[in-house]
């Protein structure tokens, strides 16, 4: 599925979108595309991306081709979306300890949806962090990894 969406190669790609669109929110998949719960997240990307054109661009990074910002957002667990307005990096409250990425799968489109239309709307009043709509019983759960401590 992931065929349908942009695929960024390399930290200049990723950092001219992230600095390059304006007022959308810029939607970065981190995963790997033989892996069987990317396919299901990017199905719902794809289902997605038309609907959501006026308020976000969707893109797919290759964890094992940028490794650069696979670091920097510590993405240990596979698939992750990182987001960003206007090249600032948006927070979201998952009710998790994490607030700088989504982990794992949606349910289903409609939770994508509404979690974009959160993060756009408080993205244009200026929030840098909102409160995530989608119910914690959909939610992924996961334990964090602190490497060295």
């Amino acid at each position: 599925m992931s065929l349908f969406l942009p695929k960024l190669e390399c930290k200049k790609d990723i950092d001219e979108v992230i600095k390059g669109v304006a007022e959308k929110v810029v939607v970065l998949r981190f995963g790997r595309d033989e892996d069987s719960v990317c396919l299901q997240l990017d199905e719902i990307l794809s289902k997605t991306a038309h609907d959501l054109s006026n308020m976000a661009s969707i893109y797919i990074i290759d964890v094992d081709k940028s490794h650069i910002y696979t670091r920097y957002f510590d993405i240990s667990y596979i698939p992750s979306i990182v987001f960003f307005f206007n090249g600032q990096h948006m927070k979201v409250d998952y009710g998790s300890p994490d607030h700088t990425k989504f982990v794992g799968s949606f349910k289903n489109k409609q939770d994508f949806m509404d979690l974009i239309e959160v993060i756009y709307r408080g993205a244009m009043r200026g929030k840098m962090i909102v409160k995530s709509p989608i119910d914690p019983r959909n939610m992924t759960k996961y334990d964090l990894l602190y490497h060295g401590i």
